[in-house]
């Protein structure tokens, strides 16, 4: 008699381990939250890939608002950026409340996270709330990090722990634009360190593994 073996593809993500627990209760929480929603975004036929797509435009809707400087743009941009990372919230319950959830959407998912990091960074640097380096370098050791962290994730290897500051630099672009103009580089410059870190013990751990 035969055996046919199956390969079993491995989970990838760009959460490092303690992260993966941590997520598991927020997904269960936040299905919780958002069971009705849920259940309607069914009903409508809406579906996870539906929710990231529409993030993604939000996120790049913002690019363009925040650089026209009319008095509505930036309330309007904010708001944009506000139901970008609320949809990106959203997107992975639904995935696990229709039983879809797996490589392909977290894969889908990260990448419109990082297109919205890489347009709003340019974007904020084309309007002078942030230095061309300070931008620049938080946007080149983000993505690093980010392609590193699914490498190990695709090794068995993840990150003990790991940092992906863009919600707290989102949240922090209407302080500096009211309240503390001129913060929002020295928060990525706090960023870069820490992304540089982990950029550079990615590196020597996933050359060591092959």
């Amino acid at each position: 008699m035969c055996t046919q073996n199956k390969a079993v593809k491995s989970k990838v993500s760009v959460y490092s381990s303690g992260e993966e627990s941590l997520m598991d209760v927020s997904q269960s929480r936040r299905h919780q939250i958002f069971l009705p929603l849920l259940k309607w975004f069914v009903l409508q036929g809406i579906t996870p890939n539906h929710l990231t797509g529409l993030s993604l435009l939000c996120g790049i809707g913002f690019c363009f608002l925040i650089g026209l400087h009319q008095i509505w743009s930036a309330p309007a941009a904010l708001t944009l950026l506000l139901l970008h990372v609320l949809l990106d919230g959203i997107d992975g319950p639904l995935a696990r409340y229709l039983g879809t959830a797996g490589n392909r959407g977290s894969f889908t998912d990260t990448t419109a996270d990082q297109l919205v990091v890489t347009f709003s960074t340019i974007a904020l640097i084309h309007i002078g709330m942030v230095t061309a380096i300070a931008g620049g370098l938080y946007l080149f050791f983000y993505t690093v990090v980010v392609v590193f962290a699914m490498i190990r994730s695709s090794l068995a290897i993840p990150y003990s722990w790991l940092v992906r500051p863009r919600l707290i630099v989102y949240a922090w672009i209407p302080i500096d634009f009211y309240f503390l103009p001129g913060t929002l580089s020295v928060l990525l410059w706090i960023c870069i360190g820490l992304l540089g870190w982990k950029s550079l013990t990615g590196f020597f751990k996933i050359r060591k593994t092959l």
